[in-house]
């Protein structure tokens, strides 16, 4: 598994720096609280401020979710694949053990497994294809967010400056118009307070949005790696690998045929000795006939008897 590039823990490093950031960030909001209530609550004459801002966190804090549940969902996955890559370099005959049924690795092992078995060409090409669309559909709402954050703050600070040119309108109608003059501040301050929010938010969200494509990447990555490596040798049947298979079986069959030869030889020398041993048999059964008939003659001629007896 050396040449497997893998990171590990990439997306629980991600996330364990979002909530760094964030608990530094509320850290550095409570001790500037002062500054910021006066910038964004106190004396405004119009909700213009609270509702541009409080959209913009909002979108801010949903796609912040988003993106951590992705994060967390993430470690789970390469969590399984390290799992089916120990499971490999154990040579347990289950790759699955321990591995989570619903993460993506286990999907691609189950997948490649019925078309094994329904004799099926496994087309790797296609099911990296497949991942990268399905995985790239989770990150629409991050997307759509990191592009909307800076357009939000544009947005306000149109807005505010509309405000700010109506209070201009209203000074110059009289001369000395209180109204006006604070609603031109208004405005003005409601511009700087929005182009803040949206910059610090973007900065934010833009800085974990490319982490979470990098997470993704690399998770990606990691399973076509895996597939190539473990999974394919178990399922695809290649040209190469079944000459090598065929060339395995021709030279088993030359063995096999050497073997038979030999038997073959030995049942020639079995059958020569066979032959040869008939062979003295009938030359000693001659032999014998030939002794038995002198022991009779010599018999009768001792007791002197017929040939008929």
């Amino acid at each position: 598994m050396e040449s497997l590039h893998l990171r590990r823990g990439l997306s629980r490093g991600a996330l364990l720096r979002m909530v760094i950031l964030a608990a530094a960030g509320i850290g550095l909001l409570a001790w500037r609280w002062d500054f910021i209530n006066e910038l964004y609550l106190r004396d405004q004459l119009t909700p213009a401020s609270i509702v541009i801002n409080g959209a913009i966190l909002g979108l801010f804090f949903l796609g912040v979710a988003v993106m951590a549940a992705i994060f967390i969902r993430y470690d789970r996955e390469e969590a399984a694949l390290f799992r089916l890559l120990a499971n490999h370099r154990e040579d347990r005959p289950d790759l699955l053990a321990d591995v989570a049924a619903d993460s993506i690795i286990a999907r691609r092992y189950r997948t490649m497994e019925k078309l094994h078995a329904s004799r099926v060409p496994i087309d790797h090409s296609a099911l990296a294809s497949t991942l990268v669309a399905t995985e790239s559909t989770r990150n629409t709402l991050p997307r759509f967010i990191n592009s909307s954050l800076i357009l939000t703050g544009v947005f306000g600070t149109i807005v505010a400056l509309s405000i700010a040119l109506f209070g201009a309108s209203d000074m110059l109608k009289s001369a000395v118009d209180a109204v006006g003059l604070g609603v031109m501040v208004h405005g003005m301050s409601t511009a700087l307070a929005t182009t803040i929010t949206a910059i610090l938010c973007y900065l934010y969200f833009g800085y974990f949005y490319l982490q979470l494509t990098d997470v993704q990447t690399n998770l990606v990555s990691g399973v076509e790696q895996v597939t190539t490596s473990c999974l394919l040798p178990r399922f695809q049947v290649r040209t190469e690998n079944v000459l090598h298979e065929f060339m395995g079986l021709i030279k088993s069959m030359q063995g096999l045929v050497k073997q038979m030869e030999a038997s073959q030889s030995s049942f020639e020398n079995i059958e020569t000795h066979i032959l040869s041993v008939l062979e003295s048999s009938d030359s000693r059964a001659d032999m014998l006939s030939g002794d038995m008939a002198d022991i009779k003659e010599l018999l009768q001629r001792g007791f002197r008897l017929s040939g008929q007896q």
